[in-house]
């Protein structure tokens, strides 16, 4: 899925793409983590994960010093749109993860029962309301309308901890701990320089976009052709299509053929891109590139595209994940691979899983340098000390210690007969291409939320 601004929850009208499947969940379900360790929690018995040492572990906590947190147990919010997707990633997350922390003896021996809160698309405030009330923190979630939570969640002063975040007013918003980068960035500049500028330098002049008709895609097509532009590409046609999906994507392949079009972002579900592909592929019209957008990344859409893999060239900005198809070659990915193996076998792995165990690891690295003293003061201040966060290796690294810094490493992936491979991008770092130049949106997409909006301040909280 897009990094912060396509939610699998609008996969299911036809407007953005569902990141993966999974099985069922429901709000309420509980992540306790009391499963007995065997080899994949032996293998880190201290608590260590990827090259983090003594995430989790035994202790003698003994106070209450917070909402949420007792002498035994840290109450922890996930938020999830499972109940209208019926994709329970972030919840599969939570229990691999709460299964091998506490296993691993907890949190200085405080075991983590994360609840999964089920927003269903358009209950994200009853759900965040439900959480101000209970939760200590939000970890490794995400609902596609987060919007309409933010403002309470600061009011309550409950830290974030997310997966995946999504409307402008929630990226980057305060008490926030966010991963994919600051909302005034584009994410996809390095990425959109390769194409443009390297891999397909014919294609700059005539680049299209296609956007799922909401609010939410609309922004991010803003957005996207604003970063094209500053890379150098001249956008000859942008087109949306309608929330009830469309019949017969006959009409847009025409039109892309028609205006000659060499390179295409499509911002919208991946079901819907394997429709089109296949007419185009019918009419024997090849585009140079198509930026299947990183909600395709995954089984599914390679069986949905067919033949059209072998024709048209489908990439994906993985934006600084490591692969899951090499895990092999990357001892932290590995390690994730073999705890999803053992406590949520049938589980399906998707890149917001990823991100959603590394928020996890970013949340317990820093509670557990609280000590019994586990306040939402000590364990947001720990965690923004992050300057070079890689959750242990599943990321390449990320500053949290500066409030709103870009993302300065991307990574491409190619749908191809055979599977997801990286494309050859060239990489400078490892995995990835790092060190690319900034770009700051000049158009006006709208702010994240902060404590002075509602009246707050970081002096507020406790």
């Amino acid at each position: 899925m897009r990094v912060q601004a396509l939610p699998a929850a609008l996969a299911a009208t036809a407007l953005l793409a569902v990141a993966g499947c999974g099985g069922h969940s429901s709000a309420g379900d509980t992540a306790d983590g009391g499963a007995t360790p065997t080899k994949a929690a032996q293998q880190a018995a201290s608590g260590d994960f990827g090259d983090l040492k003594k995430v989790c572990g035994p202790g003698t906590a003994k106070s209450a010093p917070a909402q949420g947190v007792t002498a035994d147990s840290i109450d922890i919010g996930v938020l999830s749109d499972v109940g209208f997707t019926k994709n329970s990633e972030f919840a599969d997350t939570a229990k691999v993860f709460t299964s091998w922390c506490n296993a691993a003896g907890g949190i200085n021996g405080r075991k983590l029962v994360a609840t999964t809160r089920d927003s269903r698309l358009m209950e994200v405030r009853q759900r965040m309301l439900e959480a101000c009330k209970q939760d200590f923190a939000l970890v490794g979630g995400g609902s596609a309308l987060d919007a309409l939570g933010v403002q309470d969640r600061l009011k309550c002063l409950l830290p974030d901890f997310p997966a995946q975040v999504s409307q402008i007013q929630n990226v980057g918003s305060d008490l926030q701990l966010n991963e994919t980068g600051g909302a005034a960035y584009a994410r996809y500049i390095g990425y959109y320089d390769w194409l443009l500028k390297q891999a397909y330098p014919e294609s700059a002049g005539a680049v299209g976009t296609i956007a799922g008709d909401a609010p939410v895609t609309k922004v991010l097509n803003g957005e996207t052709v604003e970063t094209l532009k500053a890379a150098g590409a001249k956008v000859t046609y942008q087109d949306l299509y309608p929330a009830a999906g469309v019949s017969d994507w006959t009409p847009y392949a025409q039109s892309i053929k028609s205006k000659g079009v060499k390179g295409l972002v499509f911002n919208g579900d991946f079901a819907s891109l394997s429709k089109l592909e296949q007419i185009l592929t019918g009419m024997d019209y090849k585009l140079d590139w198509i930026d299947a957008n990183n909600n395709a990344y995954g089984p599914a859409f390679l069986q949905l595209a067919g033949k059209s893999l072998g024709y048209q060239n489908n990439f994906a900005d993985l934006s600084g994940v490591y692969p899951l198809e090499k895990a092999a070659d990357n001892p932290a990915t590995g390690q994730l691979v073999a705890l999803f193996k053992k406590y949520a076998p049938s589980a399906q792995m998707t890149l917001p899983g990823v991100r959603g165990f590394a928020a996890w690891l970013l949340f317990a690295k820093a509670a557990s340098s609280c000590g019994d003293d586990l306040t939402r003061t000590c364990v947001y201040q720990a965690a923004a000390k992050e300057s070079a966060w890689t959750g242990g290796g599943l990321l390449a690294p990320v500053d949290l210690s500066t409030p709103g810094a870009p993302l300065t490493c991307f990574n491409v992936e190619k749908a191809t007969s055979k599977g997801w491979v990286p494309a050859d991008f060239e990489p400078d770092t490892g995995a990835y291409r790092c060190n690319e130049t900034a770009y700051k949106f000049k158009g006006n997409y709208g702010k994240p939320l902060t404590l002075a909006d509602v009246g707050k301040s970081m002096s507020d909280v406790k």
